[in-house]
C-alpha cells in the first residue's frame, strides 16, 4: 500500500517537472539576471587613450535613481495607464455582453457568430495593428479619416485602445461564453416561470454567477494592458504622435537595443514588473471583495 501510495504522489510531481524546468529556465532564470544587471554599469576601459575594452562594476541604485528622475519614464507609465483605463473596461463590458447575447435563449448562428468574434484574435498582433493603421490613416481611411484625426494628441489613446481591445475580445469572449454554458440551466428556467425576461435573467441571475470568471478575466486584461508593447511600436511609423518611448516597454527598449545601456533597460524592467504585480493584487483584491458582497 505505501509503494502505491507514493507511486500516486511521485507521477504528478513528474509530470510536472518538465513545466517547472521550462519555467525556471525561460522566466526565472532571465527574470534574475535582468535584476543582477541592474544593479551594474559599463565603465570605460582604461589602458592607453582607454583602449581596453570597457568592464562592468556594481552600481548600487544608481540605474534606479535615473529611472525615477526620468521624467519621460513617468510621463510613458501616464499613458500607458490611460490605454488601459480606457481598453480594460471596454474590453469587459464588450466581451461580457457579446457571451450574454450568444448564451440568450433565441439567439441565432451562434456558431458563426463566436468565430466572427473570436476571429480577429488568431490574427497575430502585428497585421492587426496595420490594418487598423491604414483604417486611420486620412489617405486610405474609409471610416471618416478626413474628417477625425485618428492620431491627435487625444484621439491617439482610444485608436491605440480600440486596436488592443478587438485583438483580446474575441478570447475573453470565449472564456465567459464557456463559463456560462457551465451554469446551471434550472435556474434560468426557475426564474422564467417567475416571469423574469431575457434581460433580468442576464443582469440578475447570470451575471452575479460570472463574478469570479470576471475576476480573472479583468486581471488578465489588466496585466496585457500594462504590457502593451505592439500597437503602439507598430502605428509609431504612421504618426509622430507616438514617440520611441510611449510606454514603458517602449522605453526598455530604447535604453537596451538603442542607446545600449542594457543596465538602466534592466532597472526599468524590474520597476514595470513591481507596478504589473501591485496592480494586478490590488484589482484582485477589490474585485474579490466585490464579488463578496454581491454574493450577499
Amino acid at each position: 500500500m505505501k509503494v502505491r501510495r507514493r507511486r500516486h504522489t511521485l507521477l504528478p510531481q513528474a509530470l510536472l517537472l518538465p513545466a517547472v524546468a521550462l519555467f525556471l529556465l525561460f522566466t526565472v532564470a532571465p527574470g534574475g539576471y535582468a535584476i543582477y544587471l541592474s544593479f551594474m554599469k559599463q565603465k570605460a576601459g582604461g589602458g592607453l587613450f582607454g583602449t581596453d575594452n570597457p568592464t562592468t562594476v556594481f552600481a548600487g541604485l544608481e540605474n534606479y535613481r535615473a529611472a525615477f528622475g526620468d521624467a519621460e519614464f513617468w510621463h510613458s507609465i501616464g499613458r500607458m495607464l490611460l490605454v488601459a483605463v480606457v481598453g480594460v473596461p471596454a474590453t469587459i463590458i464588450l466581451s461580457t455582453t457579446f457571451a450574454l447575447c450568444l448564451d440568450a435563449k433565441r439567439a441565432r448562428l451562434v456558431g458563426f457568430s463566436r468565430l466572427a468574434i473570436f476571429l480577429p484574435y488568431a490574427v497575430p498582433g502585428v497585421v492587426a495593428t496595420l490594418l487598423w493603421g491604414f483604417m486611420y490613416l486620412p489617405a486610405t481611411s474609409p471610416i471618416g479619416g478626413n474628417t477625425v484625426n485618428y492620431f491627435g494628441s487625444h484621439m491617439v489613446f482610444f485608436s491605440v485602445a480600440n486596436v488592443a481591445v478587438w485583438g483580446v475580445l474575441g478570447f475573453n469572449m470565449v472564456v465567459i461564453y464557456t463559463s456560462l454554458r457551465g451554469l446551471p440551466r434550472e435556474l434560468f428556467q426557475a426564474a422564467e416561470l417567475d416571469g423574469a425576461s431575457e434581460l433580468q435573467i442576464a443582469l440578475r441571475v447570470k451575471l452575479p454567477m460570472l463574478a469570479p470568471t470576471l475576476t480573472l478575466v479583468t486581471v488578465f486584461s489588466l496585466i496585457g494592458a500594462l504590457q502593451l508593447f505592439n500597437e503602439p511600436t507598430t502605428l509609431k511609423p504612421v504618426t509622430n504622435a507616438i514617440s520611441s518611448t510611449w510606454v514603458p516597454l517602449m522605453r526598455v527598449y530604447t535604453d537596451a537595443f538603442v542607446d545600449n545601456d542594457i543596465y538602466r533597460g534592466a532597472a526599468a524592467s524590474f520597476l514595470l514588473i513591481v507596478l504589473t504585480v501591485a496592480a494586478t493584487v490590488a484589482a484582485n483584491t477589490v474585485l474579490r471583495l466585490v464579488a463578496r458582497r454581491s454574493e450577499r
